[in-house]
C-alpha cells in the first residue's frame, strides 16, 4: 500500500514539474519570414510558331510579379533587348522575338511588402526562322515567274533563291507594296526563296513552278484523253488545262511511260477515269488531276462508279515505277491501286503516293492496296490524307508470292500521313504485308477513329514505329501477339482537334503535335 501511494506521489510531482517547465517552451512559430522572395524554379521555354517563345516557372505565392529581361546570347546577358513584368496569373507568357536569334532570359520574382527581390531564374533558347510570307496563291506562279507577298512596310533587305543562292535586292517601292515578283525562273522546277533581313531570315517559301510547255502536249477538257493517251508517244508529257473532262470516262489503258499532269495544281483538272497498266509500262506519273471515280454515262444516263483508281492488268511481266503526286483521289468502289485482279502475278518496282488526298475507296470485295499474287519492291505513302478509306477491308495487302517471286522484299514506308476512319473494324488491318521477306516503317503519322491493327500476321515483319499519334485507335498500342503494335514509346495518343473531319478538313490544332510535326504537313 505504501509503495502505491508513493508511486502517486512520484507522478503527481512529475505532472507539477512538466507543467511548470512548458513555461518555458518557445511559441510555435506559424509563420517564417524570408529577407528576399524565393528565386524562380524550373524555368522552362518553348518555342511556339517559330519566333513566339512561351515561358513558365514554377510560382511560390511570395511574388507580387517577375521581371523577366531577355539578351541575345547565352546566359551571358551582357545586353539587355527587352525587359517585361509578368504576373502570376499570366503564366504561362508568350512574346514575340526576332528568328533565327539566340536568347537569354532571366526571372526575378518581385514583392510589394518591401522584402528584396528574388535571385535570377535562368534559361537559353533560340527562336526559328520566322515567316511573313503571305501563303502563296497559286495563281502567282507562273512557269518561269512567282509573285511573293509579305506584310507591307516590313522590314526586309533582299531575297535568296534556291537553287543557285541569287541574292535578289528588294527595291524600296517593293518593300512599300510589300510585293516582289521573280522573273527568269525555270519552268517546272522546286524553288525555295528566302525573305531577308541583312544576315536574318523574315521568311521562307517552297514552290514548284509551272510546266513550260515546250515540247508537252497541252490536253484541254473538250478532248477525249484516252485517244490523246493512245496516240502518244514513248515517255511524252500530256499537260492537262483545267475544266472536267467529259469526252472520255471510264478505263483508259497505259501500255507506254506517259507523264499526265494539271497545268495549275491550284486548278486541277477533272477525270473520270480508271488508268489500267498493261505490258509492264516502265514509268507513269500522274500529278495534280482530280480523279473522281462516280460519273454520268452519257449513253444511259445513270450514274457509273469504276473500281479501281490505278489497275495493273498484265501477267508475269516486270513493271517500273507508279508515282502519284499533289492529286485528289475520291469515290472508287474498290481500291486506289490493284494488281489483285485477274491475281496479276507480275513485279512492279515501285508505287509511291506523295502529297496526296484520298477518300471514299469503298474496297467492296477488295483492299485498299491490293496485291495477292504479284510482289511490290517498294511502297511509299508520304506526306497524304486517307479518309474513310477500306472501311471494312484491310489497307495494305502485300500477300505471300514465295513460289513465284523467291528470295525478294517489299519495303513499306507510311511518313507523316494522316489516316482518319481507315479500316475501322476490329478485324482489319493496316498492314496485311505477307511477302517473303517485309520491311515495314510508319513514323510521323496521324491514325484516328479506327477499331483495326496493324497486323495479326505471322509472316508479317515487326515493323519500325516512331513517332506517331493514335487516336481513338487503340489496337495500333495495345494487343496481344501475334498482333503487331507499336511499343515505340515514341507514340502519343492525343486528339489532333481535328477543324471540321466530316467534311474533309483535317486541320489540326493540337499544340503538340503541331509543335513535333506529327500528320500530314497541308494540315
Amino acid at each position: 500500500m505504501k509503495n502505491k501511494l508513493k508511486n502517486i506521489a512520484y507522478i503527481i510531482g512529475l505532472f507539477i514539474l512538466i507543467s511548470g517547465g512548458c513555461k518555458e517552451v518557445d511559441p510555435v512559430i506559424e509563420d517564417l519570414e524570408f529577407n528576399r522572395v524565393f528565386t524562380p524554379v524550373n524555368v522552362t521555354a518553348i518555342i511556339r510558331n517559330l519566333t513566339t517563345a512561351e515561358l513558365n516557372w514554377n510560382v511560390r505565392g511570395d511574388a507580387d510579379h517577375y521581371v523577366v529581361e531577355f539578351s541575345e546570347d547565352s546566359l551571358v546577358f551582357g545586353s539587355i533587348v527587352r525587359t517585361v513584368e509578368v504576373s502570376p496569373e499570366q503564366l504561362p507568357f508568350r512574346i514575340l522575338l526576332d528568328g533565327q536569334t539566340r536568347y537569354s532570359a532571366r526571372v526575378k520574382g518581385v514583392s510589394s511588402s518591401g522584402v528584396q527581390d528574388s535571385k535570377w531564374g535562368m534559361v537559353t533558347f533560340k527562336t526559328d526562322a520566322e515567316n511573313i510570307f503571305a501563303p502563296l496563291e497559286g495563281a502567282n506562279i507562273g512557269a518561269t515567274t512567282v509573285t511573293l507577298k509579305w506584310p507591307a512596310g516590313s522590314d526586309v533587305t533582299n531575297l535568296i533563291i534556291m537553287p543557285g543562292g541569287t541574292s535578289r535586292i528588294i527595291t524600296a517601292p517593293e518593300i512599300a507594296a510589300g510585293s516582289a515578283t521573280i522573273t527568269g525562273l525555270t519552268g517546272e522546277t522546286n524553288y525555295t526563296v528566302r525573305l531577308m533581313r541583312g544576315t536574318k531570315q523574315r521568311g521562307s517559301v517552297a514552290f514548284k513552278t509551272l510546266i513550260d510547255l515546250g515540247g508537252a502536249t497541252p490536253v484541254y477538257h473538250e478532248n477525249d484523253l484516252s485517244l490523246i493517251i493512245a496516240n502518244a508517244a514513248e515517255g511524252d508529257v500530256l499537260v492537262l488545262f483545267p475544266g472536267e473532262y467529259l469526252a472520255y470516262t471510264g478505263k483508259i489503258t497505259l501500255n507506254k511511260s506517259v507523264s499526265i499532269k494539271g497545268l495549275y495544281p491550284h486548278n486541277k483538272p477533272i477525270l473520270h477515269v480508271q488508268f489500267v497498266l498493261e505490258a509492264g509500262v516502265q514509268n507513269v506519273e500522274v500529278r495534280d488531276v482530280d480523279m473522281d471515280g462516280n460519273y454520268l454515262d452519257p449513253l444511259t444516263s445513270l450514274e457509273v462508279q469504276l473500281d479501281h483508281a490505278f489497275q495493273y492488268a498484265t501477267t508475269s511481266v516486270s513493271y517500273g515505277s507508279l508515282s502519284v503526286n499533289s492529286s485528289n483521289i475520291h469515290d472508287y468502289g474498290k481500291s486506289l491501286i490493284s494488281g489483285a485482279s485477274p491475281n496479276v502475278a507480275s513485279s512492279v518496282e515501285s508505287i509511291s503516293v506523295t502529297n496526296c488526298t484520298v477518300t471514299n475507296i469503298l474496297a467492296i470485295s477488295a483492299d485498299f492496296i491490293d496485291f495477292r499474287a504479284g510482289h511490290v519492291a517498294n511502297l511509299s505513302l508520304k506526306n497524304s490524307t486517307f479518309a474513310n478509306c477500306a472501311p471494312t477491308r484491310d489497307f495494305i495487302r502485300l500477300d505471300n508470292s514465295a513460289t513465284a517471286f523467291p528470295g525478294r522484299t517489299s519495303n513499306v514506308v507510311i511518313d507523316q500521313c494522316t489516316l482518319y476512319k481507315v479500316s475501322t473494324g476490329s478485324s482489319n488491318r493496316l498492314l496485311y504485308v505477307r511477302f517473303t521477306t517485309n520491311v515495314m516503317k510508319v513514323s510521323n503519322t496521324i491514325i484516328a477513329e479506327t477499331g483495326g491493327m496493324f497486323t495479326n500476321q505471322a509472316l508479317s515483319s515487326q515493323p519500325e514505329f516512331s513517332k506517331n499519334n493514335y487516336f481513338n485507335a487503340t489496337a495500333m498500342y495495345t494487343g496481344a501477339s501475334p498482333i503487331k503494335i507499336d511499343a515505340s514509346g515514341t507514340h502519343t495518343t492525343l486528339n489532333p482537334g481535328f477543324v471540321n473531319a466530316a467534311n474533309g478538313d483535317f486541320t489540326v490544332t493540337n499544340q503538340t503535335l503541331i509543335d513535333n510535326n506529327i500528320g500530314d504537313p497541308r494540315w
